[in-house]
């Protein structure tokens, strides 16, 4: 593959193609290149002159840095030209984040640009800082070298620790809405045909933990340390929470071709599911240190509940009671001082607050059409994400208390809860709003107040259970409800 083959570089011959189309053109793969930095003098009247040729909107996104963007008419693809920072492409190349992203392609002269040996560095999967002075210039390029390892695989050189290590204090300077974007660039880490491994999100998040910012973006992690092995769980909290994503990761690259692309599907947030998913993994236990409970006294023995299970004093039994709905309660502070969407904490936080509820479906003592068929009805669109999890969080723990058949069983359930989903999705349709409250407080002859909200929850109960069709069958039940 040449990299000429792109249909807008090939008809480009001024400036330097800077960036991740580069960086992606050495990795490898068979990424798309939709979007291109240009780095050049005049850049300006070069983006508006772009504009014109291939028909695109010319929009201005940085007026003080000189950056512009060229939307096509596809809305896909586009250019983002910038100018050059110093007296030549070379000096503007030293001033970037990595090695890997500081090489430039001449678009003149058909010819590479790598004073910083970043070539060499991605055949060796290396990630290098390309001077220590630059995380103090922009902080945020502490959190995007995680993201870097996440997305590629690559392997943190010493320079890059020190460099972490010693600007640490400064990461979160950056404005939340920057933190945001590269948080979901990581959580997108693992996907792609040319890499080996899937669990580089997982993986990250360790190392993000032993580098010390893990704590400072997510305190919650504090709590979940906390929280040792018990007899259903064979690691502590906060490695349960990161082999969830890994098995996440897993999960996805195995589903059937028509769940993947649902999964794919950016529906909110800018970002695909799959990464709102792996986050959703993350948080599902935070809420379990504030509903910890152990019955039959405390034991402190925790070795024994593998080295020797038969151990007497070791019967302690661990409970989280309503640790589901505490946690989707507990994220939404969290992830609304990061900058998340409404739509994005709605679907995080109702992950997490369902997180339980598959397995639960799939224990039913007489699991049949209707039961699967509420629950497809109370999950919406988020069956096939809510399943995942689920499945996730049922391999990630393994105590002495759990069999293989026991998950075997789980799985096989949760298995068949899928497909039922995706024989029947075609067919399904949002529940209709029968009655409004305010018909209901005219029927009832009350005022707005807890019981409205808890009949129209009943109400609503009632149409997921299918015991009610019709606005005849719902004004029945408002009237025979007991005040």
């Amino acid at each position: 593959m040449n990299i000429r083959d792109d249909f807008i570089i090939s008809q480009l011959n001024k400036g330097y193609l800077v960036g991740g189309a580069v960086r992606d053109f050495f990795i490898g793969g068979e990424k798309e290149i939709l979007d291109r930095d240009i780095a050049i003098k005049g850049a300006e009247e070069f983006a508006k002159k772009i504009a014109n040729r291939f028909d695109g909107t010319f929009i201005v996104l940085d007026e003080v840095n000189k950056i512009y963007r060229v939307v096509l008419n596809d809305k896909l693809n586009f250019l983002d030209i910038s100018e050059i920072e110093g007296d030549s492409i070379e000096e503007d190349l030293l001033r970037r984040d990595f090695t890997i992203n500081a090489i430039a392609y001449d678009l003149q002269k058909d010819e590479f640009i790598d004073i910083t040996g970043g070539i060499e560095d991605i055949k060796n999967k290396k990630l290098r800082p390309i001077r220590e002075q630059n995380f103090k210039d922009d902080p945020l390029r502490i959190l995007r070298a995680f993201r870097f390892l996440a997305t590629t695989g690559f392997d943190m050189t010493d320079e890059l620790k020190e460099g972490i290590t010693k600007y640490l204090p400064l990461a979160l300077e950056p404005a939340k809405e920057r933190i945001h974007y590269e948080l979901m660039k990581l959580f997108g880490g693992g996907r792609g045909k040319c890499r080996e491994e899937k669990d580089f999100c997982a993986k990250t998040l360790a190392l993000m933990d032993d580098c010390g910012i893990l704590e400072r973006l997510f305190p919650c992690v504090k709590e979940l340390k906390l929280v040792p092995p018990n007899t259903h769980h064979h690691l502590d909290l906060f490695h349960h929470v990161l082999e969830t994503v890994s098995n996440i990761e897993k999960l996805y690259e195995e589903l059937p071709p028509e769940a993947k692309e649902h999964m794919d599907g950016i529906d909110f947030g800018g970002f695909p599911r799959i990464n709102h998913l792996k986050l959703a993994g993350f948080l599902h236990d935070i809420g379990k240190y504030s509903t910890w409970t152990i019955e039959n006294g405390r034991c402190d023995k925790f070795d024994c509940l593998y080295n020797k299970p038969e151990c007497s004093e070791c019967n302690a039994r661990h409970r989280f009671i309503k640790h589901d709905e505490v946690g989707s309660k507990m994220c939404i502070p969290l992830l609304r001082d990061l900058k998340f969407s409404k739509k994005q904490i709605e679907y995080i936080s109702q992950m997490i607050k369902y997180h339980i509820y598959p397995s639960s479906v799939i224990a039913a003592p007489d699991l049949n059409d209707k039961v699967m068929m509420r629950y497809l009805r109370k999950m919406g669109n988020n069956v096939i994400d809510n399943i995942i999890l689920a499945k996730a969080d049922r391999l990630s723990a393994r105590g002495p208390a759990i069999t293989e058949e026991m998950i075997k069983s789980n799985i096989e359930g949760l298995d068949k809860l899928m497909n039922f989903y995706l024989e029947k999705k075609d067919t399904l349709k949002p529940l209709p709003k029968l009655i409004d409250g305010n018909e209901i407080m005219e029927i009832l002859g009350i005022s707005q107040s807890p019981k409205l909200g808890e009949i129209i929850s009943q109400l609503k109960e009632a149409q997921l259970n299918g015991d009610i069709t019709t606005r005849e069958e719902a004004e029945t039940f408002i009237k025979n409800y007991s005040l």
